[in-house]
């Protein structure tokens, strides 16, 4: 008998966006590629540009960069119904482009200077985003850059704003000046039976306050009509950001602390391997709502 795996299911995420869709005052900052605004499933979506280097809309729909976004979009924001994960389409989604579409990707990440992602983060943060995705390879790792990068991060952190991370595809064992940085949680890429995939990046700092997430198989908006299936970590990381962004949905008054312990800590307790847990949202909820975590909303 074939056994059909729902990846919603796989993190516990099910009874999570069944009960919850997310409030526009929850903002969701999407540093990666422009995005396939014209879509149908994201027209009428709260969608905004963040008026700021390159231009939140596709100017070509078939570049690496303009799939990358699109698929990321779609996965937190899409309209219900759609071949998209749709886990959190009522919170705002501030898009902040940092990759050029005549750009390539490396190991299925977009690519981008240190200062670019710095600034990206800072302009995110400014804008009133409470979660920032983050999927990126970084092109130079200078001294100066990875300090911007982290001060950036710092200043994140300062606002109560959590920053998530795709851990990376390259299956290094390791960490980066984005997986490493205490206010960050990194997300490695697992199968639909949990098991990480063996092109996921792994690591003390991955293991210590990351997550996992299914990244294989995953299906989103394409921008030719038809959806695109996709897999890395690049699409694990939206399972945690937008359970993140359904959580403060519901918990509106709850600070990033908690939320952050409600997800790392929820139905784990293991934390001394370079491999994370795997994301239980439904225990994070349960977790915030016996706790009374600054108040559920109904």
């Amino acid at each position: 008998m074939t056994h059909t795996f729902d990846p919603l299911d796989v993190v516990k995420l099910r009874p999570l966006t069944d009960r919850a869709s997310g409030r526009p005052e929850i903002a969701v900052g999407l540093i990666d590629g422009p995005v396939f605004l014209t879509h149908p499933d994201l027209v009428g979506q709260n969608i905004q540009e963040i008026p700021r280097g390159i231009r939140g809309m596709c100017a070509r729909a078939n570049s690496a960069a303009c799939l990358h976004g699109t698929f990321v979009a779609g996965s937190l924001c899409a309209q219900r119904g759609s071949a998209a994960l749709s886990i959190c389409p009522g919170c705002t989604l501030l898009v902040r482009p940092i990759y050029p579409e005549a750009n390539p990707t490396v190991s299925g990440m977009p690519s981008a200077i240190p200062e670019e992602l710095a600034e990206a983060i800072l302009d995110c943060v400014d804008a009133g985003a409470c979660v920032l995705n983050l999927s990126s390879t970084l092109t130079e790792s200078s001294s100066r850059g990875s300090r911007n990068v982290g001060l950036a991060l710092d200043y994140a952190a300062s606002r109560g704003v959590i920053a998530v991370a795709a851990a990376g595809n390259e299956g290094l064992i390791g960490s980066s000046v984005i997986t490493r940085h205490p206010a960050v949680i990194p997300v490695a890429a697992c199968d639909l039976r949990g098991q990480p995939l063996s092109r996921t990046n792994l690591g003390r700092s991955i293991g210590q306050r990351g997550l996992m997430a299914p990244g294989i198989g995953i299906a989103s908006l394409g921008t030719n009509g038809r959806p695109q299936t996709s897999g890395g970590t690049s699409t694990a990381a939206p399972f945690v950001t937008g359970t993140i962004a359904l959580l403060w949905s519901e918990f509106p008054r709850a600070d990033a602390n908690r939320v952050r312990s409600a997800v790392l800590h929820a139905g784990s307790s293991r934390r001394r391997t370079i491999t994370p847990p795997l994301l239980d949202a439904w225990a994070a909820y349960q977790t915030l709502s016996s706790a009374g975590a600054g108040g559920e909303l109904e």
